[in-house]
């Protein structure tokens, strides 16, 4: 597709701001995409929904545009991230679902990605926390620098965990390197067999600060017990308590190093995945247990960073992107209170669903943007938007070529210009089960096999809600409680077969 003009295309997308904000002609702002990890719908207070309080998050919104049709492609974390990076559908990669701590690098490094695009229009690429995307070719040595990370996909700097704070290896890594390890104590680890000599926590139940509820009963690191196995690392290991810090520092150092260029920051928190292990200034701030705890952490990193735009007068030349990875879960393999605990809270924020499910509180996430003196603050957006998109609408902002994938150039809706994003969207569940979106519509294949079973949400989580077509008005019946195939076969048919091409 041919380029736009940036001169030409700014001045469309951003002739509604009000009478101060201003110019953006031939700029390129900063961009910070601050990715959550199973946030639900209801957690971020500026959605009204629960009532678990989170003021940093809310004054994205509040400064910016709350987005009541936000949407993850996926109801779990690396399917998701994948479509932030690629702009491609999940579904359309076999191995794009929930890695091993050990899985080889999942995106081709040969392949467009989000910060491929931006570093050809200038910009300095960051990725800080979570990353879940694979790393090397499925044999890694820890202790060694590892071919095949971030810094292969398009970002000259990476500091992340491997996986997930619940899986091995326990380590940060920085530009495919362990950081502080011991080569004394060299880093092993498997997903297939222990390590002799090597605890776990269902063998040493004892061990441990927090109980695991189902899985997540191997190796020991910081008295919590993990998914698969590792052994040695032992200097290199974190400290879950200390890992919010760990992420927030090096973001805020990165902004400082790098502000005098334009820069793309991918801060991916990790909270409040499990194990929710917060620090000691958050622990029991909530009443909530570790899981409102580990959001009240999350929601101050995010305060700090702004403020680091703040002290640094970078707000005005900064777009801010707030989003989560896919809906909520309560007890995900930890016992540590948070159903118990939640009293009028409403995480799926009244959703159906929640993380890995195909209704809405599975893809329905929180989804602010801000951009001071740019974009006008305090609207809320009816409008269709995805986190795939951001690839095609970024790249359309910086004057590069339009991507050749599922991305889509939603710039207008994105910064509050248009009331219109997409038009359909095809999100999933667990194991590439996918369901459709096309305005206030959304239609649910049936699919064979038993309910999964609940997970702390509701008894509708899962990727199989039931083994019926499920068909529902949006607009209407934000709950979704009224099926209505049987008595609009004809329309749900249709969106189907609309799917199923699209799928093609």
């Amino acid at each position: 597709m041919k380029k736009l003009l940036l001169t030409g295309l700014l001045p469309v997308a951003f002739g509604g701001l009000t009478s101060h904000a201003k110019s953006v002609e031939n700029v390129k702002p900063n961009v910070i995409v601050i990715m959550a990890d199973d946030l639900g719908y209801g957690d971020v207070s500026v959605y009204d929904r629960g009532t678990l309080k989170t003021p940093n998050m809310d004054r994205i919104g509040k400064e910016g545009i709350v987005f009541t049709n936000g949407y993850a492609t996926s109801a779990t974390c690396t399917p998701s991230r994948y479509s932030l990076i690629t702009g491609e559908y999940p579904w359309r990669n076999d191995r794009a679902q929930v890695l091993a701590g050990d899985a080889p690098l999942l995106i081709d490094p040969a392949s467009p990605t989000l910060p491929k695009m931006l570093k050809k229009a200038g910009y300095q690429t960051a990725v800080i926390g979570k990353w879940h995307l694979g790393l090397g070719n499925g044999k890694v040595d820890w202790n060694k620098h590892i071919p095949l990370n971030p810094n292969d996909v398009g970002f000259d700097y990476s500091y992340i965990m491997a996986a997930t704070n619940d899986r091995v290896p326990n380590v940060f890594v920085q530009d495919g390197k362990v950081v502080g390890l011991d080569p004394a104590d060299p880093l092993y680890v498997s997903y297939r067999k222990n390590f002799e000599g090597e605890p776990t926590g269902k063998e040493h139940p004892e061990m441990l600060k927090m109980m695991y509820s189902h899985g997540h009963n191997q190796s020991i690191n910081n008295g919590v017990s993990r998914i698969g196995y590792q052994k040695g690392g032992k200097a290199a290991q974190w400290i879950d308590e200390n890992m919010a810090d760990t992420f927030l520092v090096r973001s805020q150092n990165y902004i400082k190093k790098h502000k005098n260029k334009p820069f793309f920051l991918y801060y991916a928190l990790h909270q409040p995945h499990v194990p929710r292990v917060p620090h000691s200034r958050f622990a029991g701030t909530t009443g909530m247990g570790p899981r409102g705890d580990a959001i009240a952490e999350a929601d101050w990193c995010v305060g700090e960073l702004l403020k680091t735009l703040d002290e640094e007068g970078l707000m005005e030349n900064t777009i801010v992107i707030f989003s989560s990875d896919n809906g909520p879960v309560m007890d995900d393999g930890y016992k540590d209170d948070s159903q118990e605990k939640l009293g009028d809270h409403t995480p799926r924020g009244l959703l159906r669903g929640g993380k890995y499910s195909l209704f809405e509180a599975g893809t329905r996430v929180p989804f602010l943007l801000m951009w001071k003196g740019h974009v006008k603050g305090g609207k809320t957006s009816e409008a269709l938007v995805c986190q795939v998109d951001l690839f095609a609408s970024l790249a359309k902002m910086v004057n590069q070529e339009l991507p050749n994938n599922d991305s889509q150039d939603i710039l207008p809706a994105l910064t509050g210009k248009s009331k219109k994003g997409r038009e359909g969207l095809i999100i999933e569940g667990l194991g590439h089960r996918t369901a459709y979106r096309k305005g206030d519509w959304v239609v649910i294949p049936a699919y064979k096999g038993s309910k999964m079973v609940s997970w702390g949400v509701s008894n509708e989580t899962g990727f199989n809600p039931t083994p019926e077509i499920q068909f529902y008005n949006l607009k209407k019946d934000e709950k979704q409680q009224d099926n209505l195939y049987s008595s609009m076969p004809e329309k749900a048919e249709e969106l189907l077969k609309e799917m199923e091409e699209l799928k093609k």
